[in-house]
This record gives structure tokens, C-alpha cells and sequence, in this order.
């Protein structure tokens, strides 16, 4: 029933956003495409993604998800991730409810209750499962407050804290709860992701980010890649490509351009590792952009 519920707020929700060109309530966002797509390269900050119609396959390392209506996807930390659309039309989109995590709301519950939360066996940082009424019925809540803003600004962050308590607890709240632990692999690893993410173009010091996690080299390249599913230099690959397709497809004044900004030193290093990730070489974006 929830379900049902939400795949009709979230109609009504994008068709007002898209009218007003922004979000009408802060945590969630409603993704809608009426095309299927070819796999596209995408960073994700910790968020749910709640499958509402549609379908959709996605990557990580070499993980691969597939997702159908009613799945859920919960994302602990950053993520470089290949994904795309299997199936949509015009007559009936694919749609899927975002709401981003907090980081600070999870603290402050990890606070209250750590000590009696679940174990954190197999945990990943991207765990699929079929959506859970706990979930969903405070999702409804905070989606039927977009009629009401007086609502929304007193009520909402209560019915927020409801959900992220509920994802805390939930079979694939594992590494969410892992993250929050104290000294954690996947803590300090995170400490690591947000380094690389901020000097991305710069060249990687395997040594420096494993410093920043307190572990050894050893050690850190084997709980970066348990974490994130890939090495620590393949996640800033990755982050140089999504960020150089996005100039590309902006308009910049050429390929060579695109991969000086994003930290190559060679135009050739940078053409074959963008033909390996997109299959199509830089110029195919570049020539489409222009």
C-alpha cells in the first residue's frame, strides 16, 4: 500500500518541482527518465534510492545490481558508479525516490543506540533489497508534507530521523553502521575518499592516503577496495572521467583540454583510459558537444 502511495506523491512532487525549477522538500529528489539509457558514469553521495517504476542495472568495481520496482538501494559512502536505464517510456517513466543521508542525524542516532544495534557482518557500501514498510510509510509521511511548509519545516527533519533510525537497524544498514563506529575500517577509509575527492587531479600518494587512515599500505589498499569495491587508483580514475565527460559535454575549447584540467600530464594516457571507461574515445563526446 505504501508503495502504491508513494509512486503517486512522487508524480505529484516531480511535476511541481519541475515547475518550480528546485526541490519542494530539502532531503528528497525524484529521478524520472522516459527513455532507457546507455550506462553512464555517475558519482553517488550517500543516499536511498527507492526504485518506484522501471528498471535498472548498475556497477561498481565488479559488483554488478540489477533493480527492479520495489528494490531499494542504500549507498554509505562516495561512490564512482556505472549505471543506467533498462527499462522506461514516455507512457509509463522510470521513477525513483532519492532521499540523501545525513551523516549527522546518523551520528547522533549511532549515539543514542550504538550499543544495541545489529552486527555489521558482510557489510557493503552498496546493499540492494526489496523496499521494507518500515521504511516506506515515513517516506509517504515525508512526501505528503509538501502541501503544508509550516509542516514540512517542523515535522520534517522528526520524520527524517525516523527513516535514517530505520536504515540504521535494517539488514543493509550494515556499513552505514560500520561507518559510524569508532576507529572503523570503513570510517577511516571514508576519511581517505574525502582526500581523494578534494585533490582529485593531483597525483595519488598511496602512501599519504593510507597515513590518513591510520593503516598500512597493505592494509589500506585491502579495506579501500572491501569498502569501495575498487583500488584506490581506479576510484580517482574514475572520479577524472565522470569529471572530464562533464567538461566535454559542457563545451570546453578541446580533448586535450579537458583531460590537463582533470590532472593528466599526457593527452594520450588520458584518451585511452576515457576509451576504456566509455567505450568511445574523448572526441565522440567532444564532437557531440560542439
Amino acid at each position: 500500500m505504501s508503495l502504491a502511495r508513494l509512486r503517486h506523491l512522487s508524480a505529484e512532487l516531480y511535476g511541481r518541482e519541475m515547475e518550480v525549477s528546485g526541490r519542494i522538500l530539502p532531503a528528497a529528489h525524484i529521478f524520472e527518465r522516459t527513455e532507457t539509457t546507455v550506462f553512464e558514469a555517475i558519482v553517488y553521495n550517500p543516499v536511498i534510492c527507492l526504485i518506484l517504476q522501471g528498471r535498472k542495472e548498475m556497477s561498481v568495481g565488479r559488483r554488478f545490481i540489477e533493480l527492479d520496482e520495489g528494490d531499494v538501494l542504500l549507498v554509505s559512502h562516495d561512490l564512482p558508479v556505472a549505471s543506467r536505464i533498462t527499462q522506461a517510456s514516455a507512457e509509463r517513466p522510470y521513477r525513483a525516490l532519492i532521499v540523501s543521508l545525513d551523516l549527522s542525524i546518523l551520528r547522533g542516532l549511532y549515539e543514542q543506540v550504538g550499543d544495541a544495534m545489529p552486527g555489521k557482518d558482510h557489510a557493503t557500501s552498496l546493499s540492494a533489497a526489496k523496499a521494507d514498510p518500515a521504511w516506506t510509510e515515513p517516506m509517504v509521511r515525508y512526501l505528503e508534507l509538501m502541501d503544508a511548509p509550516m509542516d514540512a519545516q517542523v515535522l520534517g527533519p522528526m520524520i527524517l530521523k525516523e527513516i535514517h533510525y530505520r536504515l540504521l537497524l535494517s539488514p543493509i544498514g550494515g556499513m552505514l553502521r560500520n561507518l559510524l563506529s569508532v576507529d572503523s575500517h570503513a570510517s577511516r577509509i571514508s576519511k581517505s575518499i574525502q582526500q581523494i575527492r578534494a585533490r582529485f587531479r593531483e597525483p595519488l600518494v598511496v602512501g599519504e592516503l593510507a597515513q590518513v587512515a591510520g593503516m598500512s599500505q597493505s592494509s589500506f589498499h585491502e579495506h579501500f577496495k572491501s569498502v569501495t569495491g575498487t583500488t584506490p587508483l581506479q576510484y580517482q580514475k574514475d572520479l577524472r572521467m565522470i569529471e572530464a565527460r562533464a567538461l566535454l559535454e559542457r563545451g570546453v575549447p578541446s580533448v586535450s583540454f579537458a583531460g590537463f584540467e582533470v590532472g593528466y600530464e599526457s593527452a594520450t594516457q588520458f584518451s585511452r583510459d576515457y576509451s576504456r571507461k566509455f567505450g568511445c574515445s574523448p572526441k565522440h563526446h567532444f564532437a557531440r558537444a560542439s
